[in-house]
């Protein structure tokens, strides 16, 4: 039994396992620990755009064909109106189930001879490690990955927000074969719907709105597209929800503890860019405990939260809009370039510089819609 590690992560879910290879990759002892066992699921989207893929690489993890389904671009539809796009350079994003993906990396860390106490609650933190019910593991670095309520994150006082908006998440698997390459967002009055295709023959349907007492069964009334695609199949899971939120920490470090995930902070899960961006913090937060610089850590999550955040203010202005919703598609339309380019930001091709000269065109297509 384990009484010391170099890297003591309090988390066991996508974030933290991502944290550990990548800790582990740069040669450290890493022990991980939950109170669930795995496979931990949670409700999501549950689609991975290109450069979330592309960061599973970097950690060593390959999403196969056989317990997923390939997307290969975005449509949006609102009111009998529809524009889609394909992703940038043939790229391809992934739908695969939560837990299939909880398998698959938990798979890769116990590869590398990673270290776990599932089952097992973390009851408080000091400076030389992490106390659990019955003893103590000394530990040089702290990782916080424990979600959303983090308690990692109270303990170590970086509690602090700067910003913090929430939306109700519900999430519903159905059986019936993908009819579009793309993953699909339908805008309404009161909420919105994405469709995600997880295998050859079932959907993730999740909606996300403003209204905590709203569930799918009442919405998909609103999107009789929708509604007519899902007619006659079977549920294929019990309905979860959750609450999205985008949430920003005035600070994700102190001493040698580092939160990462959504512990440091969240954007709306209508970006899809949450996993991609636990991943890309848990390569960083590596490098940064391999050179003892928690500061840099700091400055580069900043960085790399900054592209979901635009595009999460991008996208939820067009929350329970109709007409905005209804202008934007037409403006859409008319410039798909626009719409093309806007995609290509969000999955990381462009830099959100560009984001100011496509606004200023975005902005003329509405006024002239």
């Amino acid at each position: 039994m384990l009484n010391s590690t170099d890297v003591f992560v309090i988390g066991g879910g996508p974030a933290g396992l991502a944290a550990a290879i990548a800790a582990r990759q740069q040669g450290f002892r890493v022990l991980v620990a939950d109170g669930a066992q795995m496979p931990i699921d949670k409700p999501c989207g549950e689609g991975l755009m290109p450069d979330g893929l592309a960061a599973l690489e970097r950690l060593g993890i390959s999403v196969n064909a056989e317990n997923s389904y390939p997307f290969r671009g975005i449509r949006f539809l609102s009111a009998g109106l529809a524009v889609d796009a394909a992703f940038p350079n043939g790229a391809s994003g992934m739908g695969v189930r939560r837990t299939v993906l909880h398998r698959l990396i938990a798979e890769r860390a116990s590869s590398l001879g990673i270290d776990f106490l599932w089952q097992t609650p973390v009851t408080g933190i000091s400076a030389d490690g992490v106390h659990l019910e019955s003893r103590h593991v000394s530990a040089r670095w702290i990782i916080g990955a424990d979600g959303s309520r983090s308690r990692v994150r109270r303990w170590a006082e970086l509690d602090a927000f700067r910003k913090r908006d929430c939306r109700y998440a519900f999430r519903q698997h159905y059986r019936v074969a993908p009819w579009t390459d793309r993953m699909e967002l339908y805008w309404g009055r009161r909420g919105e719907i994405y469709v995600t295709p997880v295998s050859k023959d079932q959907v993730c349907v999740a909606l996300i709105s403003r209204d905590p007492k709203l569930r799918l069964t009442e919405a998909l009334h609103r999107f009789p597209e929708l509604k007519s695609r899902l007619e006659g199949a079977d549920v294929a899971s019990a309905e979860k929800g959750a609450v999205t939120a985008t949430c920003k920490l005035k600070r994700v470090s102190r001493g040698n503890v580092a939160l990462i995930g959504d512990a440091s902070g969240t954007v709306d899960a209508i970006t899809g860019e949450g996993l991609c961006l636990a991943f890309s913090q848990a390569m960083v937060l590596a490098d940064c405990l391999r050179t003892g610089d928690l500061a840099r850590y700091e400055h580069e999550h900043r960085r790399l939260a900054l592209r979901p955040f635009l595009m999460a203010r991008l996208m939820l202005t067009l929350d329970g809009r109709p007409r905005l919703q209804r202008r934007t598609l037409q403006a859409f339309q008319k410039r798909p370039d626009v719409f093309r380019r806007l995609l290509e930001l969000h999955v990381g091709v462009l830099s959100p510089l560009h984001l100011a000269l496509d606004g200023l065109t975005l902005g003329w297509g509405l006024l002239t819609a």
